[in-house]
């Protein structure tokens, strides 16, 4: 009996006695990075964990090869990785046979919400030129985005065009490996517009060599991009978060989820995160446990509705 009460006392009170591995789906400098790293900062800071924690890059498969790496770790809760909606949609465009059922989801953290920005000389200068020129003509604008067809950039144009009465399947689009290969063909002017994540282009909307004409916030982003209307202020109905998550392999106790549920909340409320919100354009929603996996199967509806008018659904 001591034994037993023993063991379920470990058990409640679990924490990390080994390295931590915070694995990230991409290389380093995007959304997925910076979330990794600004996690391991706080963390760190604040003493949350009483072990060691590595952020390790797994780059590849539009991040398949990462969340495959973690799925191969069931039960051990010393792997976590970051994850964004990528996850659900090479599910669904049959780029990866993992679900997302297939981890174990975390927590949330925030949404990174999605800019239109053309060049600094482009004659789109307003989102009403935008829809202008979709309307009239879409293949008159290439669009880039990263990092494959399918992925949760190229579902934010495939709703603008859905929202402006188009098909979608009428884009001209480009995909590219990372926002780093985008940007700099967008400022070389050999593609029209990028869809991307806010905080890849703040520093060069600072310096004048880009324009954002809309985000897909519901409402105004403080900070770098305070001034960007968003497309709701412009007539257009279309509001799409990419969430940023973590998630663990699949068959974690109940007190492992707990523990890194509370961690990552702590992460979250310390006032070094409030700073990295603002600084990234990021949108502070922290959802756990059942309500984020009611979300989860929400937005896999959802974004199977839209890569089917895309024709990309298999």
């Amino acid at each position: 009996m001591l034994a037993c009460a023993a063991a379920v006392a470990g058990a409640q009170g679990w924490s990390p006695q080994k390295n931590v591995e915070l694995v990230v789906p991409n290389p380093p400098g995007g959304s997925n990075d910076k979330t990794a790293r600004t996690v391991e900062r706080i963390w760190t800071m604040n003493k949350v964990l009483p072990s060691t924690l590595t952020v390790v890059n797994k780059a590849g498969g539009g991040g398949s090869i990462a969340y495959t790496y973690v799925q191969q770790h069931a039960g051990n809760p010393h792997y976590l990785v970051v994850a964004g909606p990528a996850l659900l949609t090479n599910h669904i465009t049959g780029a990866s046979k993992l679900h997302h059922s297939d981890l174990t989801p975390v927590a949330s953290l925030f949404n990174d919400y999605t800019v239109f920005a053309v060049n600094a000389e482009s004659s789109i200068k307003t989102g009403k030129d935008l829809v202008a020129r979709l309307r009239t003509d879409p293949k008159s604008v290439t669009i880039g985005f990263s990092p494959l067809l399918g992925s949760h950039n190229h579902i934010a144009a495939g709703l603008l065009m859905k929202a402006v009465g188009g098909n979608a399947r009428d884009l001209k689009v480009v995909a590219y490996k990372g926002s780093a290969d985008a940007i700099p063909n967008l400022m070389g002017g050999h593609i029209d517009l990028i869809t991307t994540a806010a905080g890849n282009v703040a520093g060069h909307v600072a310096s004048g060599r880009l324009r954002v004409v809309a985000i897909t916030s519901s409402q105004r982003m403080t900070g770098a991009l305070a001034a960007v209307p968003t497309w709701k202020e412009q007539g257009v109905d279309v509001v799409f978060g990419a969430w940023r998550a973590i998630f663990a392999p699949k068959g974690l106790t109940g007190p492992q989820a707990a523990y890194w549920e509370g961690a990552l909340r702590k992460a979250t409320e310390a006032p070094e995160w409030k700073d990295d919100l603002e600084k990234n354009v990021w949108a502070d929603a922290f959802v756990a446990g059942e309500a984020f996996r009611k979300e989860l199967d929400q937005d896999y509806g959802e974004m199977r509705s839209v890569l089917s008018d895309l024709g990309l659904a298999k």
